[in-house]
């Protein structure tokens, strides 16, 4: 089993920064790759970023530029620095990580207003 904790979010003006983390527990050996979700209300959940064990990373276009998702294998625990942030992004954010199981963070949310 993974255990998947999310931090960091909350309100910010357009245009601000937010760092969202995500601390990983259990069978982490497992684990790759490790992905930010983001569910905005009346709309599918959608992936943002994504990143494996190397440090190979993957973003939605609507991101590219502005978001950046990182690792510290040491401490479990991957990151999504998102800059320049629009009303758009105003979502739960969701921690995932894919192994011989999908596992999912509780969610966390994210508001940017304008």
């Amino acid at each position: 089993q993974v255990q998947l904790v999310e931090s960091g979010g909350g309100l910010v003006q357009t245009g601000g920064s937010l760092r969202l983390s995500c601390a990983a527990s259990g069978s982490i050996f497992s684990i790759n790759p490790m992905n930010w979700y983001r569910q905005a209300p009346g709309k599918q959940r959608e992936l943002v970023a994504a990143i494996n064990r190397d440090g190979s990373a993957n973003y939605a276009d609507s991101v590219k530029g502005r978001f950046t998702i990182s690792r510290d294998n040491a401490k479990n625990t991957v990151y999504l620095q998102m800059n320049s942030l629009k009303s758009e992004d105003t979502a739960v954010y969701y921690c995932n990580a894919e192994g011989p199981n999908i596992y999912w963070g509780q969610g966390i949310q994210v508001t940017v207003s304008s």
